[in-house]
């Protein structure tokens, strides 16, 4: 199976300039973990994840006033919607992160994270009465 078949195709892009407390309730409203930071200015794409948040708040930062772009990571290792789940999973493991941003021609296209992957490669749900069977 192919990344292009396990990604979230809702790509949620942000600005450097938002505050933390908003691109959490944007997150929060779309159900997903990481948001797209596209840096106009320093040309480049970077990801801010639920955990970027987390760690923040867990420092006592305030959310209304740390911004996105000083905790986002521009270090990102991109996917490519033909890669396999197994490289893309290898890929996260190998950097210790549970997002990647997936790139095709001019852009993100998507986002796959490790619980995509898990639900792809997990059997499908059983029944709950066949499990005590």
């Amino acid at each position: 199976m192919l990344v292009r078949d396990a990604m979230s195709t809702v790509v949620l892009t942000i600005g450097p300039t938002h505050t933390l407390r908003h691109a959490a309730r944007l997150m929060a409203a779309r159900r997903i973990g990481a948001a797209v930071v596209l840096d106009t200015d320093a040309d480049g794409l970077g990801i801010l994840t639920e955990r970027d948040i987390l760690n923040s708040v867990g420092l006592g930062q305030n959310p209304d006033l740390e911004t996105a772009g000083a905790h986002t990571t521009t270090d990102v290792v991109f996917a490519a919607p033909s890669w396999t789940l197994e490289e893309a999973a290898e890929a996260m493991a190998h950097g210790g992160f549970r997002h990647l941003i997936v790139l095709d021609g001019n852009g993100p296209v998507g986002i796959v994270s490790v619980r995509d992957i898990i639900r792809c490669w997990a059997p499908s749900r059983r029944h709950p009465a066949t499990l005590a069977g």
